[in-house]
């Protein structure tokens, strides 16, 4: 069984800066890639930026400049490090891994338990 598990979110100031966590565990073979989606009240779920195992990143255009993806695959970890933050940031943000767990053949997408962001005006 695999878990992705978040840290991180809360409130904050418009300009300021928030730091997201995520560690995958259990019986992971292999990640190809790893990152963030965001939800607002009442919009679609919306990719913010994803890290694959061996590419480039990719960001959403409204958080390109203001946020960096980072991972850390020796610790099945990502990172999602949100400076210069807006009003319009806020949402639930959940942590995406594509992986392979060691019983299935093929990878499939694993989703964290999101955690909240809001930032005030």
């Amino acid at each position: 069984q695999v878990q992705l598990v978040e840290s991180g979110g809360g409130v904050v100031q418009a300009g300021g800066s928030l730091r997201l966590s995520c560690t995958a565990s259990g019986s992971i073979f292999r990640i190809n890639a790893m990152g963030w989606y965001r939800q607002a009240p009442g919009k679609k779920r919306e990719l913010v930026a994803v890290i694959p195992s061996g590419g480039s990143t990719d960001y959403t255009d409204s958080v390109k400049g203001r946020f960096a993806v980072s991972r850390d695959n020796a610790k099945n970890t990502v990172s999602l490090q949100m400076n210069s933050l807006k009003p319009e940031d806020t949402a639930v943000y959940y942590c995406y891994a594509d992986l392979r767990d060691t019983i299935s053949y093929y990878s499939s997408d694993y989703w964290g338990q999101g955690t909240q962001v809001t930032v005030s005006s």
